[in-house]
């Protein structure tokens, strides 16, 4: 499958399934997908598609660092298709986001996935949902999670420096603020809680230790350099890679751009770390 030229579909190497999750807001479509040959339990990962909480689909997994976990690290990766906010706004993504981060923790042996090592991440508002599940995670006390990888996280619904004003391709204020409108539908700004935009989050103890990055002309740069340095201060091992210019996306919308390539291969030396480093008590 090939949408405005992407190729949708699993790589040669790679199994990929398709299932639907029980959720509280009905069942959940979802893909698994892992390497071939890969017998022996390993790190699970919950990717989370973008689109600004209001598009995308479970499929764009392979045209971002997702697929890169099973093709190049041997991870089990679980994709799902969450609710999206021109349907029903917040909570219901990162409801069935989390229904799906407990079917994972519930049949760790089924999937092949060690249970002391379940990982977070996703792209733009999927990374929002990362910040935001690894909140809920710690909050709620059900599932421990070892690392998250929130890359340019869609996390603060008030604008900063670098989102106001902003006239870049692929994301900018205007639609940046269309799709916090539709998110945050029915939701009074006193209301907002850090599981709908983690950037209200005032306590970051306890959190997963992170990895991002993020170009510098992007909406969401103020507010990804944010994120890190209120984790640092909290005392959880977070760092981030910065990308001088460019734009939101960058690696999965010129991938083969030297500077791609660059951040490609960062993210995936970071994960490599995480896989051998990063351990979540049971």
């Amino acid at each position: 499958m090939k949408i405005l030229g992407y190729n949708l579909s699993p790589p040669k190497g790679v199994v990929a399934s398709k299932i639907k999750i029980p959720g509280r807001n009905g069942n959940i479509p979802a893909l698994i997908v892992s390497k071939e040959g890969v017998s022996e339990p390993t790190t699970g990962v919950l990717w989370i598609h973008g689109g600004g909480y209001a598009t995308g689909m479970k499929e764009m997994l392979y045209m971002g660092r997702g697929i890169d976990l099973a093709l190049r690290h041997g991870a089990v990766v679980v994709a799902p298709s969450y609710t999206l906010s021109f349907k029903t706004p917040y909570p219901a993504a990162v409801d069935d986001c989390y229904d799906v981060l407990i079917y994972i923790k519930e049949h760790t042996a089924e999937l092949g996935i060690r249970d002391d090592q379940i990982m977070i991440g996703g792209e733009s508002a999927g990374g929002g949902l990362t910040a935001a599940l690894c909140m809920m995670a710690r909050d709620k006390k059900e599932v421990n999670i070892a690392y998250q990888m929130p890359l340019y996280p869609m996390l603060d619904d008030h604008d900063t420096e670098s989102s106001r004003d902003n006239h870049a391709k692929v994301w900018n204020t205007r639609r940046n603020h269309m799709a916090w409108k539709m998110y945050l539908k029915g939701i009074a700004d006193n209301d907002v809680t850090p599981y709908a935009a983690p950037a209200r989050q005032t306590d970051y103890s306890g959190l997963p230790p992170a990895y991002t990055f993020v170009c510098t002309a992007e909406p969401f740069y103020c507010e990804t350099l944010t994120f890190i340095d209120n984790l640092n201060k909290a005392g959880v091992e977070a760092s981030v890679d910065v990308y001088e210019g460019l734009f939101h996306a960058f690696d999965m919308n010129a991938p083969k751009l030297d500077i791609s390539r660059e951040a490609i291969e960062r993210f995936n030396e970071k994960f490599a770390y995480a896989k051998e480093h990063y351990f979540a008590e049971q």
